[in-house]
């Protein structure tokens, strides 16, 4: 190690003449890094902190897009917990989602990439089988769905009529229309499949075979083998699941558009919104249709602010009760 350059300063002083060097090398690795990290803070700031704060702001006013928000305090939240009278049943429907829906996905995932792993003959081609209706768009998936399950000309309810059974009215029947985009959500799950079969394929084998050592059977494995390895990719199933599930909109729109026979493109889309009897009502399409049909652009600021904390009281909540981010060995 170099040492420092000592001079004696005009009172017969030490001065350590790399010290300013120093600080101008060090200046400049932190402007270095500034500069790497400025677009992503940059990003953050105009499209997430200053949106947020915005709707903030208005959900304490009436604001229609036209004139100047109008500061009313908190009769915008007064309203939406005690008289809007759709709000009950848009959040049960989307509660619905994240009950069942998530569940299902990441059940029927794991068990169809358990199947994947340990596929012997023509592996790359039922993966890649699995995972095609991942690629589809979402609305070209809930148009597809809609066609084939139409109750009066759709192939699914006339395989069904040649064995002798009466299909249901499908995406027409408020008992069947969630359950319909739930067989859709578990067609499409081949993007947390991938995920799941990425994460079996990297379980060590040895850990299996000292389990089979012990006498452990698969059940026993499942429990104390791949479980324990799959943990982290569960926290993230179900977080990534939930938060989209709660922002449930695209599938149960078109859904309701195309299903109705009046699909439409704009504010007009609002006359079956929901469809059939506000069965397919989620909280999102609410929030869609206060603010940008109606112009009450500040209520759905607040029922925005509300689903926000509600989302995040969710991610603290999954993230408290695992233990999946705690560094090996803490306390």
């Amino acid at each position: 190690m170099t040492a420092p350059a000592i001079a004696r300063g005009a009172a017969g002083r030490a001065v350590d003449t790399t010290r300013p060097r120093r600080r101008r090398t060090s200046l400049r690795r932190r402007l270095t890094i500034a500069a790497f990290i400025a677009p992503s803070v940059l990003g953050l700031v105009i499209f997430f902190a200053y949106p947020l704060l915005a709707s903030i702001y208005y959900s304490f006013t009436n604001f229609n897009l036209v004139s100047a928000p109008q500061w009313i305090g908190l009769r915008n939240y007064t309203y939406l917990f005690t008289e809007d009278p759709l709000i009950v049943t848009a959040t049960l429907n989307t509660l619905w989602f994240v009950a069942i829906l998530v569940p299902v996905r990441i059940v029927t995932a794991m068990g169809v990439a358990g199947l994947l792993a340990r596929a012997k003959r023509a592996s790359g081609f039922w993966r890649t089988l699995f995972y095609l209706p991942a690629l589809v768009p979402p609305v070209a998936s809930v148009v597809a769905f809609v066609f084939l399950f139409n109750p009066g000309t759709g192939p699914v309810n006339q395989v069904l009529a040649f064995f002798g059974i009466k299909g249901p009215l499908w995406f027409n029947d408020p008992a069947w229309s969630k359950p319909s985009l739930l067989l859709l959500g578990v067609w499409v799950m081949g993007d947390l499949m991938i995920i799941f079969l990425a994460s079996l394929l990297d379980v060590p084998a040895d850990q299996y075979e000292a389990a089979s050592l012990d006498g452990a059977n698969g059940l026993q494995k499942l429990r104390y083998v791949t479980y324990p390895n799959l943990i982290p990719v569960l926290v993230f199933a179900v977080i990534t699941g939930v938060i989209a599930a709660l922002q449930y909109f695209t599938e149960a729109a078109v859904a309701s558009s195309v299903a109705s026979g009046q699909a439409t493109v704009g504010g007009s889309a609002a006359q079956v919104i929901g469809y059939p009897s506000d069965s397919l009502l989620t909280y999102t399409q609410w929030l869609y249709e206060r603010g940008f049909a109606n112009f009450q652009l500040g209520y759905a600021s607040a029922m925005a602010v509300v689903l926000f904390v509600v989302a995040g009281l969710f991610l603290v909540l999954l993230l408290g009760r695992v233990k999946a981010f705690t560094p090996e060995g803490a306390r």
